[in-house]
């Protein structure tokens, strides 16, 4: 089992491994669980263990991260009358974990939660660091707080009844935490399995990199911002696709669009890397789409300041920068970006 311990702005413990249920010291007051039906088995194992009556189980992806949803989790817990000093645990992937958190950050101005994620996107990052939130029909996470848990408790045991393509595009964004560190062994990602011997530590190794980067700037000012590699493009084609894209093969997109902004201001050349990782991947051909049709989403992206929008971009491993770019420079390396998925029969 791997321990790691985040110690700004909110300590709090993460364990990474098998058996993990039995290092869950008790809520101390009345405690609620909210979980992704497909992992209902693994839900009623935690609530067993600690003793948790109220249950709710709710349908995971993106469409869990609406208002609409949200609405209903806090109607639940007001009408069961459960108090402040409850603990909220989440169960599930990503978007079960970003939308338990909202709930647990808002439902009576704050209530403590644990996180218990089951996919390999919500170890190494929805878990971590203190986003939450939810969508808007007129973009993604648009809506949400910085609320810390109190701890999180990886349990390996339930990847092993993930999808391989549900497993594999969490592998994403260790391969971005890879990228920002300069970490060589992150950028490695090809030979894992659920059942892989290396599979705990580097999971660890991976939450670790953004550990080190959310203790730094916990609310984003600077560099935590290096964490949205990828995310911007990302976003946007999986607001475009309605969701139907899943979240750590747009990331794996946008990484690729993002190597080619590096190529163009003089950086090394991260694209047989990027490569590597979408044939391994293999995530669905995209559509066709223009540059038009992206652009109203990055326009609402949240990681525009003032009325500039900032793209992280690669230089090398472990060296990236944050800067505005000029629209010519975005359009030409979205053209580039079509052709290489073209190349590797990824454009439909």
């Amino acid at each position: 089992m791997q321990r790691l311990e985040v110690r700004e702005p909110v300590p709090y413990p993460i364990l990474v491994g098998e058996g993990v249920l039995k290092e869950v010291p008790p809520p101390a007051g009345p405690a609620a669980l909210l979980f992704d039906e497909k992992v209902e088995g693994f839900a009623q194992e935690v609530a067993k263990a600690l003793g948790v009556r109220h249950l709710l189980g709710l349908p995971g992806g993106e469409a869990a991260k609406s208002l609409e949803v949200y609405g209903k989790v806090l109607s639940w817990l007001a009408e069961r009358g459960l108090p402040r000093n409850t603990t909220l645990l989440v169960v599930g992937g990503g978007t079960l974990t970003d939308l338990g958190g909202f709930v647990a950050a808002t439902y009576l101005r704050g209530v403590a939660y644990l996180a218990f994620p089951t996919t390999t996107l919500a170890i190494v990052d929805a878990s971590v660091g203190g986003k939450t939130g939810i969508n808007l029909p007129e973009g993604k996470n648009l809506v949400g707080a910085f609320h810390f848990p109190q701890g999180v408790y990886a349990e390996l045991r339930a990847l092993r009844t993930l999808p391989l393509p549900t497993f594999k595009e969490g592998l994403v964004e260790a391969f971005k935490h890879g990228l920002i560190a300069g970490d060589e062994a992150l950028l490695k990602v090809e030979d894992l399995t659920p059942q892989s011997p290396r599979l705990e530590a580097f999971l660890a190794r991976a939450v670790a990199v953004k550990v080190r980067v959310t203790e730094e700037d916990p609310l984003e000012k600077g560099q935590r911002r290096l964490l949205n590699l990828g995310h911007t493009l990302g976003h946007a084609l999986e607001a475009q696709t309605r969701h139907a894209l899943p979240h750590g093969m747009a990331v794996a997109y946008g990484l690729l669009y993002a190597a080619l902004l590096g190529r163009a201001l003089g950086g090394e050349d991260l694209l047989p890397l990027v490569r590597r990782l979408l044939l391994w991947l293999s995530p669905p051909p995209l559509p066709p789409f223009a540059f038009e049709d992206l652009l109203p989403y990055l326009l609402r992206d949240k990681k525009k300041v003032s009325e500039s929008l900032h793209w992280v971009v690669p230089l090398a491993p472990g060296r990236l920068v944050v800067r505005p770019l000029p629209e010519g420079l975005l359009r030409e390396a979205y053209s580039a970006w079509r052709e290489e998925l073209k190349g590797l029969g990824l454009l439909r």
